[in-house]
């Protein structure tokens, strides 16, 4: 039977997010296949979380637990959820080494019985679970790392604690109004909705390019008193109209999920930053779950991230397993005015 040619067009154009993994994986030399298995379980815990974060008014999971995480934060039901599906989702399938989490106050060995990979997972199970009441997008993060330990021995601190450059993928999934697998390999960002009439992740977003330049900016400005004057300078400097410069006033932004407003960051251009303050001198996202991931994308994706201090995000080496810092990212034209007032301003 042959089918009508704009039935077989529409059909051409399914691609999901195991077929992409597969076909990039092939044209890369050397793959083995078992990247790919990664990610594959690391989908199917999405998966999971999803379905959980969708019926969350539904059933028992909201709230908190009253156990406080390692940054001192009171862990929500979901978080505590979301930590364990992806730990029993990742365990046992011979392609990771060790885990890390921002849940979990030391890194998460794979258990004995378990072959030992090549790989490394770092990941936030569900940030900005507090916003899941008011409906507000949430997310997960991840950053994959290959080992530097020998092979098949048992994962360490060392096999963690490496620069954000090293990293051969991550990615985040937003659940939102529809939900979204976004992730790069190094080849490139691509962006997959979820179909849950079919229960597979569908590419929606081929070859993601962040504008070079948006006057949009997303922050905190509740925090603009605990700031450094030099970062005050270009909040007012945003604000301002500048008609001999052809400037005008930036737009603000800001959801408060961090995975929301790097996301929109990323599809629609600008700059997010949440600098160091009074209160945090050293930063309040966490470099191994949240910033290097990002980051990572964002240059992916043609943009730029620093720590705001001059330094490119993904060169910093970690030397703690919950390292804080700041960030800035987003266009690169953004991030470099930015960059202009962090560091020359006095």
């Amino acid at each position: 039977m042959t089918l009508p040619n704009d039935h077989v067009e529409v059909v051409s154009k399914v691609i999901t997010i195991e077929r992409h993994i597969i076909e990039q994986e092939r044209a890369t030399g050397g793959a083995t296949g078992d990247f790919s298995g990664l990610l594959r379980d690391l989908t199917l815990a999405i998966k999971i979380i999803y379905r959980e974060v969708s019926r969350a008014g539904l059933v028992d999971i909201l709230g908190s637990t009253d156990l406080r995480n390692i940054q001192g934060e009171i862990v929500q039901k979901l978080d505590e959820f979301a930590n364990g599906v992806i730990f029993r989702a990742m365990d046992h399938g011979g392609h990771l080494a060790v885990m890390a989490s921002e849940e979990n106050d030391e890194f998460i060995p794979i258990p004995e019985e378990y072959p030992k990979g090549k790989y490394v997972l770092c990941f936030d199970p569900l940030d900005g679970s507090s916003n899941i009441d008011a409906n507000v997008s949430i997310g997960t993060i991840f950053s994959v790392l290959r080992r530097v330990t020998p092979a098949e021995t048992d994962g360490t601190l060392e096999d963690i604690l490496q620069p954000g450059y090293k990293q051969v993928a991550a990615g985040y999934a937003i659940y939102g109004s529809s939900t979204m697998l976004v992730y790069t390999a190094g080849h490139g960002v691509y962006g997959f909705t979820y179909d849950p009439s079919v229960g597979e992740f569908l590419l929606s977003h081929n070859d993601i390019h962040i504008p070079d330049h948006k006057g949009i900016y997303s922050v905190n400005e509740g925090n603009y008193s605990k700031w450094s004057p030099a970062m005050q300078q270009y909040i007012d400097w945003v604000k301002q109209e500048q008609p001999e410069a052809d400037k005008k006033a930036y737009s603000l932004r800001y959801i408060g999920s961090m995975v929301a407003d790097v996301h929109r960051t990323l599809l629609y251009g600008g700059v997010f930053l949440y600098p160091a303050d009074i209160k945090s001198k050293r930063g309040k996202l966490r470099l191994l779950y949240e910033a290097n991931p990002m980051s990572f994308i964002i240059e992916q994706a043609g943009g730029k991230a620093t720590d705001g201090r001059g330094n490119r995000l993904l060169d910093i080496v970690p030397t703690e397993l919950h390292q804080r810092t700041p960030l800035v990212v987003g266009s690169p034209k953004n991030v470099d005015e930015v960059e202009r007032f962090l560091t020359t301003t006095k």
